[in-house]
């Protein structure tokens, strides 16, 4: 049975970094010394196998903590995908951040949109338009 846990202490910080540098296509090749630094900065999340303690899913949430947040380095590993470990992620993380009542959470993603549509998430309409820098 997946349980989630919004403590730090238990995250495998050597497995989050090869399953996000060396499987995931938005972070592959990130040097583990980054990977460090963003984490210090986040709040880390995970889901865990009850009976082995082994981890199944990681998440981090780089937020002001009052008005927004981005989710971002969500991993779900392959062997638990579609076993409802992602889904326990975020709902975890989201009842997590609730108590903060922010206004804005963003996340960017190219193949699980369904996914997070079931939590609330849409894509980005309206009057504003958003735009991004990058390096």
């Amino acid at each position: 049975m997946p349980v989630f846990s919004a403590d730090p202490a238990r995250i495998d910080v050597a497995l989050v970094h090869r399953w996000l540098s060396e499987e995931s296509y938005w972070a592959k090749g990130r040097p583990r010394a980054t990977q460090d630094v963003a984490m210090a900065g986040s709040r880390n999340y995970g889901v865990y196998d009850e009976a082995t303690g082994a981890q199944l899913a990681y998440a981090r949430v780089v937020t002001d903590g009052a008005l927004f947040a981005w989710l971002c380095d969500v991993f779900v590993a392959p062997a638990v995908r579609g076993t409802g470990a992602g889904k326990l992620l975020l709902q975890g993380v989201l009842d997590d951040l609730e108590p903060l009542g922010l206004k804005r959470m963003l996340l960017a993603t190219a193949d699980a949109q369904e996914l997070y549509r079931r939590f609330g998430f849409a894509e980005l309409s309206g009057e504003m338009a958003w735009m991004i820098r990058q390096s």
